[in-house]
């Protein structure tokens, strides 16, 4: 329930808002897919993809190691799609393409944790798609892996080989991240910091299971996509703010 203070109460423990993550470990993978199977899948949001190259839309993978912040330590995967600011235009031309780049948001599709306080903060507050999930990660080797289980039964499993050390500037980047829940549509300033950032085009594999979600995907082609580029980052300081209704 909210307050006018800006603070909720998940299972007796009262959340203040912005919520601030400390520190957490990342790993993630970009790739191309079709615009308008991406469109299809995404429509009960009411937002629209993002194309950076006519017909071709952006689907993130990522998971999530949070360590210190919040909502607790806890696991997390997440599949995401760019996608324009509600009620933008549909782009003219190569600038306007890469202006639409850099006003994209995420929209968050599905977001698996494997803590239950976690998931109805994420839930409660943001309307996040977050279920509850066996999530096995291996972060400490040089490949970065992940797997999302349900009852033994694997979903997906993404691995991540890092690249090259790339210098990250100091101020922490501010983007918008979109939720759709019970038919409502929100948006939440969302800030990181990342530290010791390590890119590469390629370098991730995806292994697709039998969940509905891993169906999707399949249907996106990222059983036999190739990456379009693949980061980690050892450290990630985030604030998620209070979300705001984007359209019902």
């Amino acid at each position: 329930m909210s307050t006018a203070t800006g603070a909720w109460t998940i299972q007796g423990e009262r959340v203040a808002l912005p919520v601030r993550i400390r520190d957490a470990a990342v790993a993630s993978a970009m790739f191309a897919v079709p615009a308008g199977a991406a469109q299809a899948l995404i429509a009960y949001s009411g937002l629209d993809v993002a194309e950076p190259l006519p017909g071709k839309a952006v689907c993130s993978l990522a998971f999530v190691r949070y360590t210190d912040g919040d909502l607790g330590r806890y696991h997390e995967f997440a599949v995401a799609f760019l996608v324009r600011p509600p009620g933008s235009a549909a782009p003219q031309g190569m600038s306007g393409r890469l202006r639409e780049m850099a006003e994209a948001g995420a929209f968050i599709h599905w977001l698996p944790v494997d803590q239950e306080f976690t998931l109805e903060a994420g839930r409660t507050i943001w309307g996040f798609p977050k279920e509850l999930a066996d999530i096995p990660m291996h972060l400490d080797g040089r490949v970065k892996r992940c797997a999302v289980r349900f009852d033994g039964r694997t979903a997906i499993e993404l691995a991540v080989r890092p690249g090259t050390p790339i210098p990250i500037r100091n101020q922490a980047p501010s983007l918008d991240a979109y939720t759709c829940m019970d038919g409502v549509t929100r948006r939440i300033p969302w800030t990181v910091a990342p530290s010791g950032v390590r890119f590469r085009p390629g370098g991730a594999r995806v292994v697709l299971g039998d969940h509905p979600v891993a169906e999707e995907l399949r249907g996106l082609g990222l059983d036999r996509a190739r990456a379009l580029s693949s980061g980690t980052a050892a450290h990630m300081r985030m604030v998620f703010e209070a979300a705001e209704i984007a359209r019902r």
